[in-house]
């Protein structure tokens, strides 16, 4: 660093610069530490902390009824009929509790004070976080008789807390719109979302009754309602009949076992494809990035199952033992664990940390699979037969792997002919196009800046991964070369370390033809690198739809409403071009519209919902025809700028 800016730093940082935030203005200026995000994701997280005490008290075994509803306006509401939020005077803070919970960071009855032994908000900050961020919250409270009201704006209490009305039952109610001015993407919730979240937890809560209703539209009011009295055996069951799976075996297998105030429970089933799908929970939160439960779960599914393989001869005495992906090829399975003391990463809580409870899934499985197994042979008997198999494709893939990287190169510096190298070769500074077409490629080549950007050309069709083994991905003269170009290799010989551009962007013409494209890169990816979206590194690239020019005037329009909006600033008589290609555009016109870091549009391919991602990828991509044609009926109504 400059000597002369250097001392300049260190001059301007003394007592000044030091902010105290008292109270909630912390969540206001650092909202994303909170609730991860100010966009779409953040404003669904904050319906789940409300929705996720109401959990609470079911788990503590007083609510047998949550009802959520969308208004209009965006505004949410949530009921429950639990115990109430507390209302006597704190007397440490000399204010009512439930103004406290509501005002004041980690307070709540999750600390060790005996309010909840079991409880998905670890860290007791929910309530008072969405309150920071809203526009208003107002809170009724039925408890002993009496109905409590009190109303927030942005996180301060604007009226004391007051009886307003009496009440034969206890329950808490909380109304709260988010503050636009925190969540300036937008404040528009996603039915779909809250759907799915509603759906999920009453699969969770057997017996718990979840109810949303979408309001905003008086002529169109939509009123679900779930609620599952087999609970995660229920889940296995939704998850296989939405994406077409045939069942290996009749029953869902359901185990639980308890140790003082933990619990754990797995329900799983086999299935005829080639997926695994897993689903952790810890305290009713879906730990995405799994943890001890879900590692013991798979490490005592291997164990087992190669012991009764052994036992039944199943596996000669030449043979290896099953590995963890040949015994997980076809099992959809729900592990939850219910705890005291959850240790989660963060406040999203995507991974649990607790050694104790993976000892009891553990020893579930030891306890209550092994028995069940020797009582049901013919069950056992599919299971296995379904993991022999996928090992004998393994080693085919194996083999496949090697004479590819014989015959193709991989594993070897020879870069595919239709790569157009970057000359930067730091990972944190260079991108990586995939283009399909050749005439597109060039334009993107004659385009780029060559110190960062590389250009990858496609052509032909590409293989649909999701109706294919891993022995026929092995070797694909169209996948190959992305391989090659990554340089980190697929499936087991993954390494996210070697990854040779930072960005992998799919850049596809914005019509039917390039969201199949899209679509298939995208199963590729997630199948056989889910590494690279689950750290950030994919994008879609977003190519404008319209040129609106008129004179010297040009505008470039990426949706309907903005070349009306263009047609209208220019005047009626602009000349409007609709882009059928990239192919259409010239090198020009692709760098500043597209490639160009200072004015690209792209979007960041996330997992920010990996059992809907991975629905949506095996309904669409897979071969079973019922579920993907109700899928595209269901969601048809959602699609703009179709272009046939």
């Amino acid at each position: 660093m400059d000597t002369e800016l250097q001392t300049t730093v260190n001059e301007a940082y003394d007592e000044s610069q030091i902010q105290v935030l008292e109270g909630l203005e912390a969540v206001r200026k650092r909202p994303g530490m909170y609730i991860g995000s100010t966009g779409p994701r953040g404003l669904h997280h904050l319906v789940y902390e409300i929705v996720d005490n109401s959990i609470d008290e079911a788990l503590a075994g007083y609510c047998t009824h949550i009802e959520v509803e969308i208004l209009p306006g965006d505004v949410i509401t949530v009921r429950d009929n639990g115990r109430g939020i507390p209302v006597g005077l704190n007397e440490k803070l000399g204010l009512p509790t439930v103004t406290v919970v509501l005002t004041v960071l980690h307070a709540g009855g999750k600390f060790g004070g005996g309010g909840y032994k079991v409880a998905g908000g670890l860290h007791g900050v929910g309530s008072s976080v969405v309150n920071a961020l809203s526009e208003y919250l107002e809170v009724e409270i039925s408890r002993d008789g009496k109905v409590y009201a009190q109303r927030f704006e942005k996180g301060a209490a604007v009226t004391e807390l007051t009886v307003i009305g009496t009440s034969d039952h206890d329950g808490t109610f909380i109304r709260f719109k988010p503050d636009a001015t925190i969540f300036t993407d937008t404040t528009e919730y996603d039915f779909e979302t809250l759907q799915k979240r509603m759906r999920e937890q009453a699969f969770l809560n057997a017996g718990l009754r979840i109810s949303l209703t979408d309001r905003r539209d008086p002529d169109k009011v939509i009123e679900e309602s779930y609620c599952y009295e087999g609970g995660i055996s229920s889940f296995v069951e939704y998850i296989n009949k939405t994406r077409g799976y045939m069942a290996l075996h009749d029953e869902v297998i359901h185990l639980s076992i308890s140790d003082g105030d933990s619990v754990a429970e797995v329900a799983f089933q086999y299935n005829d494809s080639y997926n695994e799908t897993i689903l952790s929970f810890a305290n009713n939160m879906h730990t995405i990035d799994g943890g001890t439960h879900e590692q013991s779960f798979k490490n005592g599914m291997q164990r087992i199952l190669n012991d009764y393989a052994r036992k039944y001869k199943l596996l000669k005495d030449g043979d290896s033992n099953l590995k963890g992906d040949d015994v997980r090829e076809g099992l959809t399975a729900i592990v939850s664990v219910k705890l005291t003391d959850a240790q989660f990463e963060s406040q999203t809580k995507a991974k649990l940390g607790n050694t104790a409870i993976g000892k009891l899934v553990t020893r579930l499985l030891s306890e209550k699979l092994v028995p069940y197994l020797e009582e049901n042979p013919q069950a056992a008997r599919a299971i296995l037969e379904k993991s022999i198999n996928a090992a004998r494709v393994r080693e085919a893939a194996q083999k496949a792997r090697e004479n590819a990287r014989k015959k193709k190169g991989i594993g070897s510096m020879r870069m595919p002919e239709k790569l157009a190298d970057c000359i930067w070769r730091d990972p944190e500074r260079t991108e990586l196009y995939i283009v399909e077409g050749d005439s597109a490629g060039g334009s993107a080549i004659q385009g780029r800046d060559r110190n960062f950007q590389a250009i990858l050309s496609m052509w032909g069709k590409m293989l649909n991964v999701e109706k294919a083994r891993i022995d026929k991905v092995y070797g694909n003269d169209k996948l190959t070369p992305i391989v090659v170009a990554l340089g980190c290799g697929i499936g087991d010989d993954f390494d996210l370390s070697k990854l040779r551009y930072g960005k992998v962007i799919i850049m596809a013409d914005a019509d039917v033809d390039g969201s199949h494209i899209r679509t298939l890169l995208l199963t590729f990816f997630f199948r056989y690198m889910r590494p690279l979206v689950e750290e950030g590194h994919v994008y879609l690239a977003q190519p404008p739809l319209f040129k609106v020019s008129k004179g010297k005037q040009v505008r470039y329009a990426f949706s309907d409403d903005e070349r009306d909006s263009y047609i209208a600033e220019l005047g009626g008589s602009a000349d409007v071009q609709r882009y059928k290609g990239l192919g259409e555009m010239d090198p020009e016109q692709l760098w500043e519209t597209t490639m160009d870091p200072a004015f690209r549009t792209m979007y960041q391919v996330t997992l920010e919902d990996a059992l809907a991602a991975d629905e949506a990828i095996s309904i669409l991509m897979g071969d079973k025809v019922e579920p993907r044609r109700d899928f595209i009926e269901k969601n048809a109504q959602y699609v703009e700028n179709l272009d046939i």
